[in-house]
């Protein structure tokens, strides 16, 4: 028979279980591709900040992330196989300062202008004290997770690129980005909750441009990654949005579209979602999406009345938020 010590020790760690459950949430926030050059960039050289009509929204988060769609380097060369290159001014980093704790590399876009522009990307980011992930000085730094600590949670954020040109892939001794390769992203998970990780988070770029809805092979893999422990999944590249879906009552953001972008014709792509998640020891509580609608110069605006994506946790079905 249990002794009253023996009682007392499991009542009060059970007790402390479920207050660690009903701890205050944290709150991200997502956004998907921040391109700093052409008319972003030439706007920040005139004085003017992209990121101020969300400046307030930004800054209620917990932790915000971004994927940055573009080296950040006076140095190297545009690649002349590629169509469309991007390189920001070291200029563009006080308008990211405080507005994003940490951006996603994993993307076609951060080797437009070579390896020596990378690295010393990742110089700038490191100095203006802006976490970085999904890319890195090798394959192993590449494959590390975004960690982030708040409220007692351990969350690891993940990110993966699986858009061609796959020359830039990081490999063993020589920079590069992260590849979406399956075998090595469930493998990154299962090391992330070994490693502590409470959530794991992976951040894909993913999907065909354009195209309004998620792939076949977006559908599989994003099951595949909550099979594995993932307690959500977000995804950009596409420049559209791609709609949200719940697979095991837990979200997939299959693309957040364009956030910070401009040279873009088409309606759909001058639309964008930001991802408000909030998050505790069981996983999602909360999540919602605003819309974002970009300018001619690429600067994103809330856009007021809109209907977007929401929901919670352990739902069967997205639902749809009005916009505030």
């Amino acid at each position: 028979m249990a002794s009253f010590w023996q009682k007392f020790a499991f009542t009060a760690a059970a007790c402390l279980l479920a207050l660690n459950l009903r701890a205050e949430p944290v709150e991200l926030i997502f956004v998907g591709d921040i391109m700093l050059d052409d008319g972003p960039g030439r706007l920040i050289g005139r004085g003017g900040d992209p990121l101020l009509p969300f400046s307030a929204i930004l800054k209620d988060a917990d932790y915000r992330i971004a994927n940055l769609e573009c080296p950040i380097a006076e140095s190297g060369r545009a690649l002349d196989n590629k169509h469309y290159t991007f390189r920001a001014k070291p200029r563009v980093l006080p308008v990211l300062q405080g507005r994003f704790d940490a951006v996603g590399l994993a993307n076609n876009h951060v080797g437009d202008y070579g390896r020596e522009a990378f690295l010393e990307t990742l110089h700038h980011l490191d100095n203006a004290g802006i976490a970085r992930f999904g890319a890195g000085r090798n394959l192993t730094k590449a494959h590390q997770p975004l960690w982030i600590n708040r409220k007692g949670l351990k969350i690891a954020v993940l990110a993966y690129n699986e858009f061609k040109p796959r020359h830039f892939e990081a490999g063993p001794d020589w920079p590069g980005v992260a590849w979406s390769e399956d075998a090595e992203v469930i493998s990154d998970i299962r090391a992330a909750k070994a490693a502590g990780a409470d959530l794991v988070i992976p951040f894909m770029h993913w999907g065909w441009e354009r195209e309004a809805k998620p792939s076949e092979r977006q559908h599989t893999l994003a099951r595949r990654m909550i099979d594995e422990g993932a307690a959500l999944v977000v995804g950009s590249h596409p420049h559209v949005t791609q709609g949200a879906e719940t697979y095991q009552g837990k979200p997939i953001v299959y693309s957040l579209g364009n956030f910070v972008f401009d040279g873009f014709e088409e309606p759909r792509a001058k639309i964008g979602w930001l991802l408000k998640v909030n998050l505790d020891k069981s996983g999602v509580v909360f999540w919602e999406t605003r819309e974002a609608r970009i300018d001619d110069d690429g600067t994103p605006h809330p856009a007021s009345g809109r209907f977007t994506p929401c929901g919670k946790g352990g739902d069967d079905l997205v639902s749809s938020c009005q916009n505030p």
